[in-house]
């Protein structure tokens, strides 16, 4: 069949007869086309034609990309498990370096499984723990714990001999990157390509981003190649974008260096801090709010690129990108064949799409509330047996057996609300309130919880640690854990209730061992404790460590 089909409001006119393009998404790295509403690169029919017809499909960015970026929606597209893997594999026959960017709000099922089986076994593999910015440090030396942890992990999952390296980073603060880009640049060097790989919603499109703006780039590149699309969403990447490594000469390097220990130096002192601009001010005060550790991304090399006109405009009331009102297409500069022939590069690989998670359940404004995009402040209940926890609609625990009261610690978005109730009534007040306000997520009333799945019951036995060390952590899959503690030797029974296909597990040892230390007094007449935000670290040690290791 073919012509013009009409759509729903909004999305736009598809046409089956216009042929896809060769130009791939600037956000996303898939193909444009205006085909089809649910395949990955999908433009209004309108507005590819004329973008085709005056060469200004290059830079343009998918419908998708924009409702992910602008609105926070997404588009349900049609993208299989295989489609993903498909893409990833790319990689086997190549000589290459491999970044594992890890979800450690999701560990240990983050961790791509059977990562050496799509991307070869001889890949030297270094694992990056990202979103370390959002957990609050439980105990000094926390830190080195989530490493070696994360490292445990990764052996169980088979990993072997092929991880180098382990670094704990956040790709939205910068906290650790610059440490990361001197290893890369110390130990792989220029040798090849590199890959980002890892799960959806592990931030590697924000890595991505953030290296793109770093020593770790060709400085000309950053101004010419297009950032990649970030959201909450799972799989926002959908095919390969890449950007060209610069290579790290000796040269390079010194003056990397005596940058990093300027850095160091403001940041260091905090009248210093005076010295820099009022932008990157603005910046560590806004971060330092949202995050417990912040750090700064700087570049040594710049090439300014003359920038052209106006860039391309999405129309809102079409979704779908406007014309220039000159109709004069922006001029381009390019890299030239000398710069590029030899160029390694850096690709940031669509996310692999886990086969139990909570978030394939949720729609877009849920999925919002859900994922943490700030730091995590624990929230600290002390409950008796026969006891009801609710995290929002979505999770349930029932405290069925314990000699003594235990804490229970949640960390997750504080968008989800949290409920407790008598362990009797706690049916009753789900089928009341779940789709409400109450329970807050999933959201959109009876209506919606005739499509939400049931929750089903699972059991799990612990034994107390002591009233200052979690037992175990109650992993709710993407939408964060509880951790539970309880009187030294004491027995716990749980039951848990969560949708079947959510994931939901127990996690031993659990990953911040003394988070019920981080809560205030208790609330009178109540089973809460006041809630506290431990203070933002600035990443000082940047330029001293790699000095360390000259």
């Amino acid at each position: 069949p073919g012509g013009t089909v009409r759509v729903s409001p909004g999305r736009g006119t598809p046409d089956l007869d216009e042929p896809v393009s060769d130009t791939d998404c600037s956000g996303c790295g898939a193909v444009l086309h205006c085909a089809a509403v649910q395949v990955p690169g999908y433009l209004p029919s309108e507005k590819y034609k004329v973008l085709l017809q005056d060469g200004r499909l290059r830079g343009a960015t998918c419908q998708r990309c924009h409702l992910l970026t602008h609105h926070h929606k997404a588009l349900n597209l049609q993208v299989s498990r295989d489609q993903y893997r498909a893409v990833v594999e790319q990689i086997r026959p190549h000589w290459a370096l491999v970044l594992l960017v890890v979800d450690l709000l999701d560990l240990p099922d983050s961790i791509v499984p059977a990562l050496p089986e799509l991307v070869g076994t001889n890949k030297h593999v270094v694992v990056l723990g990202n979103k370390i910015d959002l957990l609050p440090g439980d105990s000094p030396g926390y830190l080195r714990r989530i490493k070696l942890q994360l490292a445990q992990y990764c052996q169980e999952a088979g990993f072997g001999g092929q991880v180098t390296e382990v670094h704990l980073v956040s790709a939205k603060t910068g906290y650790g990157v610059e440490t990361l880009i001197s290893s890369l640049q110390k130990s792989w060097k220029y040798q090849g390509d590199v890959y980002l790989v890892g799960s959806a919603n592990a931030g590697k499109s924000t890595l991505f981003n953030t290296l793109l703006e770093s020593d770790y780039c060709k400085s000309k590149a950053s101004d010419l190649v297009h950032r990649a699309t970030i959201s909450p969403w799972p799989g926002t990447t959908l095919n390969l974008l890449k950007f060209p490594i610069i290579n790290p000469t000796p040269q390079r390097m010194f003056r990397r260096q005596e940058r990093l220990k300027e850095a160091q130096r403001q940041m260091g002192d905090e009248l210093l801090q005076d010295e820099l601009s009022q932008d990157e001010q603005r910046r560590l005060r806004r971060l330092s709010r949202e995050a417990y550790l912040v750090g700064r991304v700087g570049r040594t090399f710049r090439v300014d690129v003359r920038s052209g006109p106006d860039e391309i405009q999405f129309d809102p009331d079409c979704l779908a990108f406007g014309e220039h009102e000159d109709g004069v297409a922006p001029v381009t500069e390019e890299f030239t064949y000398n710069e590029l022939k030899d160029a390694q590069w850096l690709y940031d690989t669509p996310g692999i799409m886990k086969e139990d998670d909570i978030l394939s359940l949720l729609n877009e404004r849920e999925v919002m509330s859900v994922v943490p995009t700030q730091a995590i402040v624990p929230r600290t209940f002390v409950l008796k047996p026969g006891t009801s926890l609710f995290v929002g609609g979505v999770a349930r625990i029932d405290f069925l057996q314990g000699q003594r009261s235990c804490w229970f610690s949640v960390m997750a978005s504080s968008r989800v609300p949290v409920h407790i109730s008598s362990l009797d009534k706690a049916q009753s007040v789900y089928e009341k309130h779940a789709g409400h306000v109450l329970l807050g997520v999933p959201m959109g009333g009876s209506e919606r919880m005739k499509e939400f799945p049931p929750l089903v019951p699972q059991e799990f036995r612990l034994e107390g640690r002591g009233h200052l060390e979690a037992a175990a952590d109650i992993k709710l899959s993407s939408a964060g854990w509880v951790a539970v503690t309880a009187v030294e030797g004491d027995e716990v029974l749980l039951r848990v209730h969560g949708p079947g296909s959510a994931g939901f597990s127990l996690r031993t040892p659990p990953l911040l061992p003394h988070v019920v230390s981080l809560k205030g007094e208790r609330i009178r007449k109540s089973a809460a404790y006041k809630p506290i935000k431990p203070a933002a670290l600035k990443d000082r040690g940047t330029a001293r460590l790699q000095g360390k290791r000259k």
